[in-house]
Formats: C-alpha cells, sequence, structure tokens
C-alpha cells in the first residue's frame, strides 16, 4: 500500500493503523506486523533571502537552470540525496529525502553553500511585511 499526503512521520504511521483497522473490520485478515518504509518527502522551506539563480548555475556543480523553460534552478545534493528546486525568492522545494532529518540538513547545506558563493542577498523589510 502506498500512502500519501501525509505531514509528518507520526501522521502517516497514524494513518496506516487506522487504514489496517479499517481492513479488518471488513473482514481482511492482516498476518504479521506491516513494515512502513518511507521512500519520498517532498517539503517546502524559505531561506528569506534573494538568491542569484544566474550566478548559482555557475558556481555549483550537479544543477540544470534553464529559465526559459523554469524559473527554479534545479540541483542535485550528493548528501543527503536530495533534489531541491530553488527560486529567486529564497523559496525552494525539496525532494527525495527519506527521512525529516535529511531535509533540515539539506536546507542547511544549501543555505551554507549559497552565502560562500556569494548568490544571495538579504531582503529588504519592507519586502518583509508585504
Amino acid at each position: 500500500m502506498v500512502v500519501t499526503g501525509a505531514k509528518s512521520t507520526e501522521e502517516l504511521i497514524k494513518a496506516v493503523k487506522r487504514i489496517i483497522k479499517t481492513l479488518k473490520k471488513y473482514g481482511i485478515k492482516i498476518i504479521g506486523k506491516p513494515k512502513i518504509q518511507m521512500q519520498n518527502i517532498v517539503a517546502s522551506a524559505n531561506l528569506h533571502v534573494h538568491v542569484n539563480l544566474d550566478k548559482a548555475a555557475y558556481l555549483l556543480e550537479n544543477n540544470m537552470y534553464e529559465p526559459e523553460q523554469f524559473p527554479g534552478l534545479i540541483f542535485r545534493m550528493d548528501e543527503p540525496r536530495v533534489v531541491l528546486l530553488i527560486f529567486s525568492s529564497g523559496k525552494m522545494v525539496i525532494t527525495g529525502a527519506k527521512r525529516e532529518d535529511e531535509v533540515s540538513k539539506a536546507v542547511k547545506r544549501i543555505f551554507d553553500r549559497l552565502s560562500e558563493l556569494d548568490c544571495i542577498k538579504p531582503v529588504e523589510e519592507e519586502e518583509l511585511e508585504l
């Protein structure tokens, strides 16, 4: 069975238990304990900075950036092994993580790397209020 849409590991476990309970209620025998394995976590993040995607595309390895086709930079991170869609607004989508802590680690690593490469600039205070 595939479960999608859970917002946390706890929510996923709760959903699986509820599905099993419902199946048993309708006479379906469940043998053994289910093994829950997370395959793909999709998360979003906001760095609250502007990202110079042209510069990042030039300086980062393992990326794809074609603004005429898609407005975000696609970055394949090796450790943790995830894919990040990074937008100039500082917002991003992280996909491919197998554990929640991998998402946090990936966001921190890309923020540090973009800072190191001087690809980010702070958001002006007026913009934060909008």
